[in-house]
């Protein structure tokens, strides 16, 4: 709801914008990885009609997931909101007799608020994703769905351990790093809960695909007596042969690599032979606003993979940040996604966060047309009249205008001879009327010749 308050206060934090300019080291990273591809068009083509063949039958697969993992010896459970999901995990700790809980990184936890939920009932979360285990000292959300704490330099870090650990601050990401490593040592090995999102469901196998760089995940999924994956439904696939084809997208699209250093399959409980895993495994399958997709002109957003892809390239985002969107997905994805899961009257300026560049649609793994679902919630919005009314005023006169072509010449031919006569002497504009806003920081070129496209393309017709 204050998305242009936030952005603002982020155009102006310094040292945010120091730490966003690491964001363009995955877009660099991504473009080597994915030259490595013989066929990338087709590749993402492909994926996209993994994710469509799994939505369009999403109860016959989920049923599938669930009958496969329930032989394995899992439990699986439904949550159709948020407050679900932590009420589902408190009564696991409570039958369990659960304390502790380490996680690996959960957007879906997110999305449930459910750490604030744990502590509340007694039990003790523990971020163990560095960059998750940072947000968490800090008491700050993620900023970002694969580098959580991009938003700060290695400053704030180092002054954020020395206040929160007590020990003599360190000056070095590796320092730093072994650090974070030994005070989650003791946690890892008294924790009786693990939490974990997961990047897939395989339905063939019933079971749930991890893709991390820290090993934290292994960690999470196999010491604890007790684990629970809890990921939205819409990340089932039917089958191990279309992860293989995704894993191929995801990690060179996330983070430039060819492939991330773990990637886990989590299948059942532990067995009779088993050194480790769990006792018990639970699969919580959340909606959360994502059945309403379903069949709707936003469904094809229930593709996206979570790479974070179209955050990396986007302009808006490498300018204010994740925070600045006010929940939990940030970027262009999280414009379609806040609007599509909280209702667009609850995320007013998010779908006019956007350019409307194309970065986002060109880079996504999965074809999502991301331009073209903000385009139909602006279309939602101003249908329901949510538009401040000056917009509204100005879209029809404009309209009515249009609809009107000897009126429209002259409006235009007015309106390019007072363009030119505000550029200065290098023919630029520096401060326009009723868009101050936007020349405020930027210029834009006065016409050179004070006549429109219209005008200039017939003298060039007649000649």
């Amino acid at each position: 709801m204050h998305f242009k308050a936030r952005a603002k206060a982020a155009l102006a934090d310094a040292g945010l914008q120091r730490g966003l300019a690491k964001v363009d080291g995955f877009a660099a990273r991504r473009a080597v990885a994915m030259r490595e591809l013989d066929d990338v068009e087709g590749l993402r083509t492909a994926a996209a009609a993994i994710r469509d063949r799994a939505i369009e039958d999403l109860d016959v697969w989920i049923e599938t997931f669930e009958r496969e993992a329930t032989r394995r010896g899992a439990t699986v459970l439904f949550a159709e909101t948020g407050e679900e999901v932590a009420a589902l995990v408190v009564g696991i700790c409570r039958r369990h007799g659960l304390k502790k809980a380490i996680k690996s990184k959960s957007m879906l936890s997110e999305e449930a608020r459910l750490n604030a939920m744990l502590a509340a009932a007694g039990v003790q979360p523990v971020e163990t994703d560095l960059g998750e285990y940072i947000c968490q000292l800090a008491d700050e959300p993620p900023s970002h769905i694969i580098a959580p704490v991009i938003h700060k330099t290695r400053a704030d870090i180092a002054e954020l351990f020395e206040r929160k650990h007590g020990r003599p601050r360190l000056a070095e990401a590796a320092e730093m790093t072994r650090e974070a490593r030994e005070m989650l040592r003791a946690h890892f090995l008294s924790a009786d809960l693990g939490i974990s999102g997961g990047n897939f469901l395989i339905a063939e196998t019933g079971s749930v695909a991890l893709v991390t760089n820290e090993g934290n995940g292994r960690m999470v999924t196999t010491l604890p007596r007790v684990h629970v994956a809890i990921t939205g439904i819409e990340k089932v696939v039917p089958t191990l042969e279309d992860f293989s084809t995704l894993m191929r997208l995801l990690p060179r699209s996330a983070t430039g690599q060819s492939i991330s250093n773990y990637v886990t399959m989590a299948t059942g409980t532990r067995g009779a032979l088993d050194q480790d895993g769990p006792e018990h495994m639970y699969f919580i399958l959340v909606d959360n606003g994502r059945t309403n997709l379903v069949g709707s002109d936003m469904q094809e957003m229930l593709r996206c993979i979570r790479c974070g892809a179209c955050m990396n390239h986007c302009p808006v985002y490498q300018s204010v940040g994740g925070h600045a969107y006010g929940w939990v997905y940030p970027g262009p994805m999280g414009a379609v996604l806040t609007p599509a899961f909280m209702g667009v009257e609850n995320a007013l300026d998010l779908p006019q966060a956007s350019t409307f560049c194309g970065a986002c649609a060109s880079v996504c793994p999965v074809r999502i047309p991301l331009p073209d679902l903000l385009r139909k919630l602006r279309e939602r919005q101003v249908e329901r009249g949510l538009r401040p009314w000056y917009e509204t005023l100005g879209l029809r006169v404009w309209g009515w205008t249009a609809r009107h072509p000897r009126l429209y010449a002259l409006a235009t031919a007015l309106g390019v001879r007072a363009l030119r006569m505000l550029g200065n002497r290098d023919g630029m504009i520096g401060s326009m009327p009723f868009a101050s806003g936007w020349t405020r920081s930027r210029f834009m070129p006065a016409p050179a010749s004070g006549r429109t496209f219209r005008a200039l393309y017939a003298a060039r017709t007649k000649r």
